[in-house]
């Protein structure tokens, strides 16, 4: 089915979306630093990709889920679309993970040293 693959990503993206509304990861906090990510991101690997396709590393495979619209040789309509998707996730991702990390730091005690629980003397 032509397009399942596009289809895929928007999905996925949607839902990597809605991760991020909820909890305020990456666009809620810094919208603007966040389209650059992405956009920064998106052209550095679609450079890395035109390296590879001129190479002869990277060919587009005959899948019956693409759309069948090429950006150019061997580059597939779905390619950027994937990569900033990836961007975007790994921005996400690391939202999650520096929150996570943050509250898995001890907090300091009135003295002002760190403890890891209390009964630390």
């Amino acid at each position: 089915m032509p397009g399942l693959y596009l289809l895929a990503i928007l999905l996925s993206s949607a839902g990597v979306a809605a991760l991020d509304a909820r909890f305020r990861l990456a666009w809620q906090p810094a919208p603007a630093r966040t389209a650059a990510a992405v956009g920064i991101g998106t052209a550095f690997f679609l450079a890395w990709d035109a390296v590879g396709i001129a190479t002869g590393v990277f060919v587009k495979g005959d899948s019956p889920l693409l759309l069948g619209i090429d950006l150019a040789p061997h580059l597939p309509l779905e390619e950027p679309v994937f990569l900033a998707f990836l961007c975007y996730l790994g921005l996400v991702v690391w939202g999650a993970a520096r929150r996570r990390l943050a509250r898995r730091r001890p907090e300091p005690a009135a003295d002002g040293v760190a403890r890891r629980d209390a009964e630390a003397p």
